[in-house]
C-alpha cells in the first residue's frame, strides 16, 4: 500500500459522477471544513492520501458489495469527522445546516500502516481503517476502544428515489454491549432515558423532537449530519403487526377478531355494527381512516380486537402502540396498558412481550377513539438477528455520503461542549425568560390578558412573562400578524401597560404560516417563496381555511419572514417570540408522504432530504432578522420542534401539545433529559399538559381533586426546569384558577415560584455556564454521576444545576417517592437540612404541598431578595447556602440582563469556594464590570451541617450579614455558629 499526497478537497464544486453500476448519475455539492483545492483522484484500492486536516483512503473491494471511499478528518484532536462516499473518489456535498461555521485550525495527526489497517492518529484518539472493509474503530490514546462499526453484512449504502431524485439510504452500524447507556436523539414521549436495545425514529411531529445527536455513558458522542428522516438503533423499521402469527378470537381464524361497536350516550353499553378479521391494525393517518367500515363513525365508537399472538422467531418483541383517544392493552388476560392521548394528537407507546416458541400468548386491545378523527396502530419488531445483538444503528432515508463526527470527552459535559464547537454556542437567554410564564389557550381580548396580569400583581404573585397564543388575528387572517381591533383594539397601549405599569413581558405566537387572500399570502406568493401544492389541493387546516407555510429553506423568504414580524410586531416591543408548528406541521396527521409533497416547492432540494431540518432555519430566520435590526434586546424563540445546531439561535423548545394525565407528566422527564443530553440546554413543557379530558372540563369532586392534584405536582417539577412556564386548554391554569387561596394546591404553587425567584442568582448563574463553559442546566444522572451504574440508568431524578437533587411525583395520592441518592456524596433534604449518605434508595417523605429534593454535600447556592418580577430590584442581599461535608464551589454571574453586552465582556464574577478540611468559606475578588453592577453588596451566610439542619427559605433571613465590595473575604464555619 502506497502512500501519495494530493491536493485538498475543493469547497462548493460541482461534479457529475456515476454509480458503480453504471447507471445512477448524481450531482452533488461537497464543504469539507478547511479543505480548499482540487478533489481527489481516484486512488488505488487500499491507497490513502494526505491533506492539511486528515486523509483519504480508498477501500479496496468494501466488503460484501463494492468499493467506497473514506474521509478521516481532525476537528480537533478529540473530534473526528467521517465521509464515507459510495464511489471511488471523494464527491462534492452541501455545506452543513448544523454547523456554525467555526474557524479552528489545523490539528497534528499522524498515519501509519499496520497490515491492512490504516491507523489515523492525533494526540487524543487513534482511527483504525479496514482498508479492505472500510470498518472504522476509535480507540484512545493508549489503545482502548471506545466504538467500533460492527462486521458489515449489508452495505452502508443503498441507491434509491425520493420525489425523482436518485440518492442513496445511508446507514452505520456500530457495536455496544448491555453495560453502555446512550442518551439524546432529541425529545421523544416514550419513557426511554437509555436507548441501548431501543429504537427509535428520528420525525418531526407534535411533541417528537428529532436532534441526531447521540451521547454515551463511554463519553464519546456521534453527531449524524443527516436532514432525513432517521432512524436509531434497529436497522430495520417499525413492521405491521403480522410479523408476529395472528389468531382470531375464536383460535382459529388468520387475524385478529375486530368488532366494532356505538356506544350510548351514557358510554355504559355498546351496540354491534359489524365484525370482521383483521391481519393488523393499522389507522395511523388520516388516509387510513377510509379502511374503517363503511359507514361506521368514530365519534361514538368503541373497537375492540381480540385474538392470539405466535411468535415467528421466539424471544423478546418490541411493540410500538401510537394513538389517540382511550386505548387500553390486555395481554394474557392482564392489563397491561391504560392511555389516553388527545385524538387529533396520537402518542406513542412502547411495550416488550417476550414470546415462546410454539406458544400463543391471548391479547385484547379496546380503543375508545374520543373523537370524530382519531389514530391508532400497533406495530412489532421480532427479536434481532444474533449479527445484530449488542448493535445500533443509524439508517437515513436519503444522503450522498455517510457523515458523522465522533466525539471524545472525560465527562457528558465535554462531550457537549464538542457538540456546541459544531453546531454553535448557546447564547445567555433573558434574565425575565428565567422568571415564570403564564399563558393558555388563549386569552381572547386585550382586557382578559390584562386583567390576568392585574390579578397576579394584586395576589402577589411572581411573575415576569404573559403569552399571547393563537388567533388575536381576525379568523380568516392567519399569518397577517395583524390584532383584531375588535378584541385588541389598542396593542400599543396594551403593550405600553404591561412594560410600564405591570411590570411584565409579553410574548406572541408567529405560525410560518399563511392564508390565502391575505397580504402577507400575496407578498411570498409573488416571489414564488410558498409551499404550493397544499393550496394547489385546497388543503384545509382544522378551522377550515386554506393555508400554506412558506419556505424557510430560502434565504430570501426568510427575509421576508422576518420583516413582515419586524414591521407588525417587534416594532410594537414584543418581548419573545413563540414559534408553533415548526415541524412544519402544515396539515397534521395527514401520512408522512404527504407531508413531504406538502414542502415542495423546496428551494435546497427535495423534501425527503431535507424533512426534519425546517424548524432550525425558520429559528434562523427570526434570530439573525432580529439581531439585524440594530435593537440590542436579546432574541427570546420558543420553538416546538428544534433541529441540532439550533441552541445557537436563541431558541428554547416546548414539548408540544402534551396530554394532562399522569404518564404524559412522567414522560416528560424523559423528554426533557434527552433534549438536554442532545445539546440544546434551554427546555419546557405546558405545565399541567396541554390537552385535558372531558372529565376535568366540568369536574365533579372526584376529578377536581385529581385536577388540582395533577397541577400541584407539575408546577413542582416545573419549578426545577430550565424555563417556567404554564399553559394549556381550559380549564384555566393561572394558579388562583386552579384552586382557591386556601387550597393546598395554590399554596403550594404559590411556594415553589416564590422559590423559584429566590433561586434566581443561582438559575441565571447556571445558565451563564451553558454560554461560556458549555453547561447543561437540567442534568440526567449520568452527567454528574457517571461512575454510578444504578445513577446513570435512573429515567425519573435529575440534579438542576450543579446541586439540586430533583425527584417529581407523578402518581395520584402519592404521599412518599421512593428515590436513589447517588454515591460519592452525602445530601441534605432541602426543606428541613437533614443529612443522609449517598449510594442507597430511600422512601423520601412526599405530602400534597411539596416535592422531594436533596442538596449534595459541598454546595454553596446563592438565593436572592423576594421578587415580584426579575427585575423588580437588585439582589442587593444574597444569601449564601453551604452545605457542608464536602469541599465546594460556586460562581456568581451577573450581566445586564437583556441585551448583548456580555459578548463584548460586560459582565462580573464572584467566585466562591468553600473547604471542608479548614472549613472556611472564601469569597473572592470580584471581576469585571457591568452597566448598573452593585459596588457593594451583603451576603448572609447560612451553614448547613449534619449537627445544625436548616432547610431552604422562601424569604430571606433577618438580620446582620456581611458587607462585600468586591474584595476577598473568608469566613470560617466556628466563628458564626
Amino acid at each position: 500500500m502506497g502512500t501519495k499526497t494530493t491536493g485538498a478537497i475543493s469547497a462548493m464544486r460541482k461534479v457529475k459522477m456515476t454509480s458503480t453500476g453504471g447507471c445512477l448519475l448524481i450531482i452533488v455539492l461537497l464543504l469539507c471544513p478547511r479543505h480548499s483545492g482540487a478533489l481527489p483522484k481516484a486512488g488505488d484500492p487500499g491507497s490513502y492520501e494526505k491533506n492539511n486536516t486528515g486523509i483519504t483512503v480508498h477501500i479496496q473491494n468494501a466488503l460484501p458489495f463494492y468499493r467506497h471511499t473514506l474521509i478521516i478528518q481532525a476537528i480537533t484532536p478529540r473530534i473526528i469527522h467521517i465521509i464515507a462516499f459510495p464511489t471511488e473518489t471523494a464527491v462534492n456535498i452541501p455545506a452543513s445546516l448544523m454547523q456554525a461555521g467555526t474557524h479552528l485550525a489545523a490539528v497534528p495527526y499522524e498515519v501509519v500502516e499496520k497490515g491492512d489497517v490504516v491507523q489515523f492518529s492525533t494526540d487524543s484518539l487513534h482511527v483504525l481503517i479496514s482498508s479492505t472493509s472500510g470498518k472504522i474503530t476509535f480507540t484512545d490514546a493508549t489503545g482502548n476502544i471506545l466504538l467500533q462499526e460492527a462486521d458489515r453484512d449489508r452495505p452502508p449504502f443503498a441507491s434509491d428515489t425520493a420525489e425523482g431524485e436518485q440518492a442513496y439510504q445511508v446507514s452505520a452500524t456500530f457495536r455496544s454491549d448491555a453495560e453502555e447507556s446512550l442518551y439524546g436523539l432529541g425529545q421523544q414521549q416514550n419513557g426511554f432515558l437509555d436507548y441501548n436495545d431501543r429504537s427509535v425514529t428520528l420525525l418531526q411531529q407534535n411533541s417528537s423532537v428529532a436532534i441526531p445527536f447521540l451521547l454515551s455513558s463511554r463519553n464519546y458522542g456521534l453527531l449524524w449530519d443527516n436532514y432525513s428522516i432517521t432512524r436509531f438503533g434497529d436497522i430495520r423499521t417499525d413492521q405491521p403487526l403480522s410479523s408476529v402469527l395472528l389468531t382470531g378470537a375464536d383460535g382459529r381464524s388468520d387475524g385478529l377478531t375486530a368488532t366494532y361497536a356505538t356506544l350510548s350516550g351514557d358510554g355504559k353499553s355498546e351496540t354491534a355494527f359489524t365484525q370482521r378479521q383483521e391481519p393488523g391494525i393499522d389507522y395511523s393517518f388520516l388516509p387510513d381512516l377510509a379502511k374503517l367500515p363503511a359507514g361506521y363513525h368514530l365519534q361514538n365508537g368503541i373497537v375492540h380486537w381480540k385474538g392470539a399472538l405466535t411468535a415467528k422467531t421466539p424471544g423478546k418483541h418490541q411493540f410500538l402502540l401510537y394513538s389517540g383517544g382511550y386505548v387500553r392493552v390486555w395481554i394474557n388476560g392482564k392489563l397491561a396498558i391504560d392511555r389516553w392521548r388527545q385524538c387529533w394528537n396520537p402518542e406513542t407507546t412502547p411495550f416488550d412481550i417476550t414470546l415462546e416458541k410454539g406458544k400463543s400468548l391471548p391479547i385484547e386491545v379496546e380503543w375508545k377513539p374520543d373523537g370524530g378523527e382519531s389514530f391508532i396502530s400497533l406495530k412489532c419488531l421480532p427479536p434481532r438477528l444474533p449479527s445484530y445483538g449488542n448493535t445500533y444503528s443509524f439508517t437515513s432515508e436519503v444522503g450522498d455520503a455517510v457523515n458523522y463526527y465522533f466525539i471524545k470527552g472525560s465527562r457528558p459535559d465535554e462531550v457537549i461542549g464538542g457538540y456546541r464547537l459544531l453546531t454553535g454556542k448557546a447564547p445567555i437567554m433573558p434574565r425575565w425568560a428565567m422568571g415564570l410564564w403564564q399563558s393558555r389557550e388563549r386569552y381572547r381580548t386585550a382586557d382578559e390578558l390584562l386583567n390576568t396580569v392585574r390579578t397576579f400583581r394584586n395576589r402577589q404573585i411572581p411573575l415576569d412573562n404573559i403569552v399571547l397564543d393563537w388567533q388575536y388575528w381576525r379568523p380568516d387572517q392567519w399569518g397577517s400578524h395583524e390584532f383584531d381591533s375588535s378584541r385588541f383594539p389598542d396593542p400599543d397601549k396594551m403593550l405600553h401597560t404591561l412594560h410600564d405599569s405591570l411590570h411584565a413581558h409579553f410574548m406572541i405566537s408567529v405560525w410560518p404560516k399563511f392564508y390565502t387572500g391575505t397580504r402577507n399570502f400575496e407578498l411570498f406568493k409573488q416571489k414564488g417563496w410558498l409551499y404550493t401544492r397544499p393550496v394547489d389541493e385546497g388543503a384545509k387546516d382544522w378551522i377550515g381555511y386554506v393555508a400554506t407555510f412558506y419556505d424557510a429553506f430560502n434565504p430570501d423568504a426568510r427575509q421576508l419572514f422576518w420583516k413582515l414580524m419586524n414591521e407588525r410586531l417587534f416594532t410594537k416591543g414584543i418581548d419573545g417570540w413563540w414559534m408553533d408548528a415548526t415541524e412544519p406541521d402544515i396539515i397534521s396527521n395527514t401520512s408522512i408522504a404527504q407531508r413531504k409533497s406538502f414542502m415542495e416547492p423546496h428551494a435546497m432540494g427535495t423534501p425527503s432530504r431535507y424533512f426534519n431540518a425546517f424548524p432550525l432555519e425558520n429559528a434562523k430566520a427570526v434570530y439573525e432578522g432580529q439581531r439585524s435590526t440594530g435593537n440590542d434586546q436579546r432574541v427570546f424563540i420558543l420553538t416546538r420542534s428544534a433541529y441540532a445546531g439550533q441552541q445557537r439561535y436563541s431558541a428554547a423548545t416546548w414539548s408540544g401539545d402534551i396530554g394532562a394525565r399522569w404518564e404524559d407528566m412522567r414522560n416528560q422527564i424523559t423528554a426533557g433529559l434527552n433534549f438536554s443530553l442532545s445539546g440544546i440546554p434551554y427546555w419546557t413543557m405546558d405545565i399541567g399538559g396541554f390537552a385535558v379530558e372531558h372529565r376535568y372540563e366540568h369536574p365533579d369532586s372526584a376529578n377536581l381533586a385529581e385536577w388540582r392534584e395533577l397541577n400541584t405536582r407539575w408546577f413542582q417539577f416545573g419549578a426545577f426546569c430550565p424555563l417556567l412556564r404554564v399553559h394549556g386548554q381550559f380549564p384555566y391554569r393561572e394558579m388562583f384558577n386552579i384552586a382557591p387561596e386556601g387550597h393546598p394546591a395554590y399554596q403550594s404553587i404559590l411556594y415553589y415560584d416564590r422559590l423559584r425567584y429566590r433561586l434566581l442568582p443561582y438559575i441565571y448563574s447556571v445558565a451563564a455556564k451553558t454560554w461560556y463553559d458549555n453547561y447543561t442546566i437540567m442534568r440526567a444522572l449520568v452527567m454528574d454521576f457517571g461512575q454510578d451504574s444504578i445513577a446513570r440508568r435512573i429515567p425519573d431524578q435529575y440534579i438542576f444545576g450543579p446541586s439540586i437533587l430533583v425527584n417529581p411525583v407523578y402518581q395520584y395520592g402519592a404521599r412518599t417517592r421512593n428515590l436513589y441518592l447517588p454515591a460519592g456524596t452525602d445530601w441534605y433534604d432541602a426543606y428541613t437540612g437533614v443529612a443522609y449518605k449517598g449510594g442507597k434508595f430511600i422512601d423520601a417523605v412526599a405530602p400534597y404541598e411539596r416535592m422531594p429534593l436533596y442538596i449534595r454535600a459541598g454546595a454553596i447556592i446563592p438565593a436572592g431578595p423576594s421578587l415580584q418580577y426579575t427585575d423588580q430590584r437588585p439582589a442587593d442581599t444574597i444569601t449564601l447556602y453551604v452545605y457542608t461535608g464536602a469541599d465546594g464551589a460556586f460562581t456568581l454571574y451577573e450581566d445586564e440582563g437583556n441585551n448583548y453586552n456580555y459578548e463584548k465582556g460586560a459582565h462580573a464574577t464572584i467566585p466562591f469556594t468553600y473547604d471542608e478540611k479548614t472549613k472556611m468559606l472564601s469569597i473572592g475578588e470580584r471581576m469585571g464590570v457591568f452597566n448598573g453592577m452593585l459596588s457593594e453588596r451583603t451576603f448572609q451566610v447560612v451553614w448547613i451541617t449534619p449537627g445544625r439542619p436548616q432547610g431552604l427559605q422562601t424569604e430571606p433571613g433577618q438580620g446582620a450579614g456581611i458587607h462585600y465590595d468586591g474584595h476577598p473575604l473568608q469566613i470560617r464555619l466556628p466563628d458564626i455558629q
